[in-house]
């Protein structure tokens, strides 16, 4: 694997030339002092990971990482700064595939260049990668999500000051309350600020929550028709919030349904992504949908050559989103396909999904009948169709 750093400050260079020794057989690193020379580098021999600092003379951050996509769209785009100002922020999330906050640690570090790699290799399909490279919309992770992780990995995590970090983005903040209070939670009553979310609903479920927001907020600002964007997040939304009460009934575990929590609400990332980058091909699917009676995902290969969850899980581990919340992305309409054995957040994404697709109406055309009578899980999925229709009837977003 080839990677570049690119940083203006040669001491932090040479740092980074120091931890990642142990590294040298193997990656192949080379460190640049600057955009413009690294950019001649690249000319000579393009890399698979590009990692650079934002705040730079001359050519900063943003602007290299915006001819890095242009030139080599095939190459990860890390952007590790200690920049606060939002508007650099935002130009740096614009061109970057993952954002890396200074002082990383090198642990951090090296995993996220590690699975930014291993993905590429997953999926290695060249016209993937090209079609991911050249997006210009491609979301970020929101800060607010990375400074929860922050808070977490303090010494002492406080839930109040996570609560207080979501409350400083109030689209983010009206769009976690808007789920927390529907009635798949079934409090007793509605909860009025993220600080109160945060106490009754803990750290990990947060998490998902911010993440999704973040990045359903980061969509409004752009050319997508606003009711494509309700109707996805509605039906993310509610594939969340039911397959985390399906994976709970089922395990016990909070892990698991947390993670189905996660799964479900990004499942349709990728048709976001879609549809802002490519709005015409995203109305061939549509009206190809309803003239060949296909579902979206095979319209979408025929037209694009991959699919919203070829795409959304790309990005989904781009973000460094545990596996089993990349698997639910990518497989929640094939469970079959994926690796593994037994009951998983995707099990429960993959029932979830299929019952809100078919409206609680039996039979469910997009259920994997063969995979959920191989898990022994058929028998339930009435009762789970019924869960669903019960809050539907009482009001709340599933």
């Amino acid at each position: 694997m080839r990677v570049i750093f690119v940083d203006d400050e040669p001491n932090i260079l040479s740092g980074l030339r120091r931890i990642l020794r142990p590294l040298r057989k193997e990656w192949d690193m080379i460190f640049e002092e600057g955009g413009e020379s690294a950019l001649r580098e690249l000319e000579d021999s393009p890399c698979d990971v590009v990692v650079s600092d934002m705040k730079m003379p001359g050519m900063d951050g943003a602007e290299f990482l915006s001819l890095v996509r242009e030139k080599y769209p095939k190459s990860i785009r890390i952007a590790l700064s200690g920049e606060t100002d939002a508007h650099m922020i935002y130009r740096c999330v614009q061109h970057a595939h993952q954002y890396l906050a200074k002082p990383c640690d090198v642990d951090a570090l090296v995993s996220a260049v590690k699975r930014a790699f291993s993905l590429r290799e997953l999926m290695h399909d060249e016209k993937l990668e090209a079609i991911v490279g050249k997006m210009s919309s491609l979301p970020s992770r929101p800060e607010q999500y990375d400074q929860i992780m922050q808070e977490l990995q303090s010494d002492d995590p406080s839930l109040h000051k996570v609560g207080k970090i979501i409350e400083s983005d109030v689209a983010m903040s009206a769009k976690i309350l808007q789920l927390v209070n529907s009635a798949f939670f079934g409090l007793a009553r509605n909860l009025s600020s993220p600080s109160e979310a945060a106490m009754y609903l803990g750290v990990d479920v947060l998490k998902s929550l911010v993440l999704t927001a973040g990045v359903f907020s980061q969509f409004e600002e752009d050319a997508v028709d606003p009711h494509i964007l309700r109707t996805i997040w509605s039906r993310s939304t509610s594939a969340g919030a039911l397959a985390k009460a399906i994976a709970r009934d089922e395990t016990g575990e909070d892990q698991i349904a947390d993670y189905a929590l996660m799964g479900g609400l990004l499942m349709d990332v990728g048709e976001l992504v879609i549809a802002t980058n490519f709005p015409d091909k995203f109305s061939e699917v549509r009206a190809a949908m309803e003239s060949q009676g296909i579902p979206d995902y095979a319209a979408e290969v025929e037209l694009l050559g991959h699919s919203h969850m070829d795409v959304g899980a790309y990005l989904a581990g781009l973000w460094g989103l545990p596996n089993p919340v990349v698997e639910c992305v990518a497989y929640h309409h094939s469970p079959q396909e994926c690796v593994g054995t037994g009951f998983t957040p995707l099990t429960a994404v993959h029932i979830a999904n299929a019952i809100i697709a078919s409206e609680g109406k039996e039979p469910l055309a997009e259920i994997n009948q063969d995979y959920v009578e191989a898990l022994g899980v058929a028998g339930k999925i009435p009762a789970w169709t019924a869960l669903h229709e019960e809050h539907q009837e009482s009001g709340g977003e599933a």
